[in-house]
């Protein structure tokens, strides 16, 4: 990767809004998934319903269905990205055409940061 597009690919980024603990949408409308992260599932999430539950139980990422922790890996994400310049690191595009991404506050990585305090777990 040439030296310019690595400086675009972890440009700085403005972030519209914090969709659950690991996933937030772009001003520019582009949806961004914290790549090697796995947060709780939100209230409502289809891969809490009980087929869904059923059919992933056995799979190395099966549901992960606190849903007050899920509420509070939101807000601690959405607090986070408020302490400083949000940089995305894009590292490709998952099967839901979200772009997989490491998404850092003044050079402090947030999936980490999320393990760190419980609302989160290493992607399986």
């Amino acid at each position: 990767m040439s030296a310019i597009l690595a400086l675009a690919a972890a440009a700085s980024a403005c972030v519209a809004r914090v969709s659950d603990g690991d996933s937030l949408r772009l001003c520019s409308g582009e949806r961004v998934r914290l790549a090697g992260i796995d947060a709780p599932e939100m209230t409502g999430s289809s891969r809490c319903s009980a087929a869904s539950r059923a059919r992933l139980k056995n799979s190395s990422n099966p549901p992960w269905c606190d849903h007050a922790r899920a509420e509070r890996a939101r807000a601690a994400l959405a607090w986070f990205i408020t302490r400083g310049t949000v940089r995305i690191e894009r590292h490709g595009i998952d099967v839901y055409g979200r772009t997989l991404a490491r998404v850092t506050v003044n050079g402090r990585d947030a999936g980490a940061w999320l393990i760190g305090q419980g609302l989160a777990r290493p992607w399986r």
